[in-house]
């Protein structure tokens, strides 16, 4: 049983954004300062990518553990009510990550995914460092 009623799940459903999360500001401030400059949210991308950095043909996805599925204690919490509904949203999430990121591959992207849960992680800068210099 939800504790909310519909106009305040509604509400607060609303409030979940897809771009300019937290996570991903944070990770966009970390590279910056890092000596990186990227593009926002390519549309004509698979999946409009958090992050793109064309010069070197890398993309990073900064997903929240909730909603792509992470195998950590945030990605493996799922709803109790309504579980059918949520269970199948998230598989669809997933699904869709794994064939956008299959074809950012097949087009000559390297891709890399910070979850939430590793973005205040100290490893973060050398393993974003590794990847974007990497050819």
């Amino acid at each position: 049983m939800d504790i909310l009623t519909k106009v305040e799940r509604s509400a607060l459903m609303a409030r979940v954004r897809s771009k300019d999360t937290k996570p991903e500001i944070a990770v966009r401030s970390l590279v910056h300062r890092m000596g990186f400059r990227f593009r926002l949210h390519l549309r004509d991308l698979p999946g409009v990518p958090d992050l793109v950095f064309p010069a070197r043909r890398r993309i990073v996805l900064v997903h929240g553990c909730f909603w792509h599925g992470h195998s950590c204690r945030a990605g493996k919490n799922r709803p109790v009510s309504h579980s059918e509904y949520w269970n199948a949203k998230l598989e669809r999430n997933m699904t869709r990550d794994r064939r956008n990121i299959a074809r950012l591959r097949r087009d000559g992207w390297g891709v890399l995914t910070v979850w939430e849960c590793q973005v205040s992680s100290a490893a973060l800068p050398l393993r974003l460092k590794k990847f974007l210099e990497s050819k």
